[in-house]
């Protein structure tokens, strides 16, 4: 199921990245070739990129390789890294659901009659980056936590051992 979430995620991250480039390209195109800038590809690349952050950033903490200091990390024992990594995890899983499901759910259907001016869409589709990116975080942290549960149990079998 991981490997699936992780290309899909992967998949749109790459299209908002494919997008992106397109836009700006006819963006600068228009403006110095035609003297005449869209502001429709201006707009969408901006909540495009900001689309792309969220998703990357959620995609990246499902790879858990985001940026760490590990100085503090590395000073403990083998169990006491797993531990923090677990709470660090749990951290991350309740900031992903007060502030980016619950909270952006909300910011998304307030913002659902408010329409684009440039776009024409509704606000509440752009905002609906964040509870989507957030539901994709939680997912994340559940298998991270397994992940991390089990590796806790193997260090207590090989010092057993």
């Amino acid at each position: 199921m991981k490997g699936w979430v992780d290309k899909v995620v992967s998949s749109i991250c790459i299209a908002i990245v494919g997008s992106m480039t397109v836009l700006v390209t006819y963006q600068v195109v228009a403006r110095y070739a035609f003297n005449s800038p869209s502001a429709v590809s201006e707009v969408l690349s901006r909540y495009l990129f900001i689309w792309l952050i969220l998703f990357g950033s959620a995609y990246v903490f499902g790879l858990r390789e985001h940026m760490a200091i590990t100085y503090v990390r590395n000073k403990l024992s083998e169990k006491k890294q797993i531990l923090l990594e677990m709470f660090t995890e749990l951290v991350t899983a309740v900031f992903a659901c007060s502030i980016m499901i619950v909270g952006g759910f909300n910011g998304m259907q307030r913002q659902m009659w408010q329409l684009d001016s440039a776009l024409q869409i509704p606000m509440g589709v752009i905002y609906a980056a964040i509870p989507i990116s957030g539901v994709i975080i939680l997912y994340y942290f559940l298998y991270n936590e397994y992940s991390l549960v089990r590796r806790y149990q193997c260090a207590d079998n090989f010092k057993d051992q």
